[in-house]
């Protein structure tokens, strides 16, 4: 049975997800699959310069004919000119994470462009919804990359009682019973990251994919407390230099230039021991890999529930 909530309706797709903004893994490729499989796939601007996102937001109209979305890292040097791409491409939705979204929802929302920022806390939400964001994602720490500090099941609920917009819940969840469960806690859609790693169309290399599928439930490690920029990431050698630099004190600048690169060299290069292995706690309920659209009908797909799509 298919619904629509105000996520589809906003979206115009078939079901309320959208895939989550990974740095040098939401690809064109990635994100027309999860379009085509009928959620909202996006890609992620991230640090890429804007030739190369260029490409890729020109690449992803050949794939798909379905709506799609850019993320933009607003820390990022980049991310003025993702917002004038945005533009220049007429992108349909935008998403924002790792900054205030005050000066890309000026920018994009009197060309129609719908806009989603990425949030940790009740005071964002309630911020971005002054500022006029369409919904929010509720990003609970159990996400993989950049994180905060609460829950997915605390944040969610707390969110949705602050909030008039829809609220998109995100962080732990890798199958049904998890969209079932942010589901009844009051959102009406999800955004889903590490599932999507192990999906046939991520182009990540197969290193990365096999971290996964081998993690453990206690295989995730914070990395960055201290610098200000927590992020989740599968423990390797890396993180145990990063808890080393914790231990000594080290400078924020020596941490931040150890980990300058290190996703790109997991990414890419399939360097699992050194390189910076981004995935969330859900990483030990993954167990295979599949095409985006199978994982996307496995997600909505609830037995003996009566909120079935």
């Amino acid at each position: 049975m298919e619904q629509q909530n105000r996520v589809t309706t906003l979206l115009n797709t078939k079901y309320p997800l959208l895939l989550g903004g990974m740095a040098w893994v939401a690809d064109a490729q990635l994100a027309a699959a999860v379009s085509n499989g009928g959620g909202l796939g996006v890609i992620a601007a991230a640090n890429m310069p804007s030739d190369m996102l260029e490409k890729e937001l020109i690449k992803i109209r050949t794939l798909t004919d379905k709506p799609f979305g850019l993320n933009i890292m607003l820390m990022s040097s980049t991310s003025d000119a993702a917002v004038e791409l945005a533009i220049k491409h007429k992108i349909p939705v935008v998403t924002t994470g790792a900054g205030s979204p005050g000066r890309v929802l000026e920018k994009l929302k009197p060309i129609g462009t719908i806009v989603i920022p990425v949030i940790a806390s009740v005071a964002q939400a309630k911020r971005v919804a002054k500022q006029g964001a369409d919904a929010v994602v509720a990003e609970g720490m159990e996400a993989g990359g950049h994180i905060g500090e609460i829950t997915t099941m605390v944040l969610v609920p707390q969110i949705v009682d602050s909030v008039e917009i829809p609220v998109i819940a995100a962080g732990g969840i890798a199958d049904s019973r998890g969209t079932k469960a942010v589901l009844a806690l009051g959102a009406e859609g999800i955004q889903i990251g590490t599932r999507f790693l192990c999906s046939t169309e991520c182009n990540a290399h197969e290193n990365y994919k096999k971290a996964i599928l081998n993690a453990r439930d206690r295989d995730t490690v914070i990395t960055g407390q201290r610098a200000g920029h927590p992020v989740r990431c599968i423990r390797n050698k890396l993180t145990a230099e990063f808890d080393n630099l914790d231990k000594r004190q080290a400078g924020i600048d020596e941490m931040e230039k150890l980990g300058a690169g290190r996703l790109r060299d997991a990414v890419i290069n399939g360097d699992v021991e050194w390189g910076s292995i981004m995935a969330g706690q859900s990483s030990a309920m993954i167990n295979d890999i599949k095409p985006a659209a199978k994982i996307i009908e496995d997600l909505f797909r609830f037995k003996g529930a009566d909120m079935g799509w």
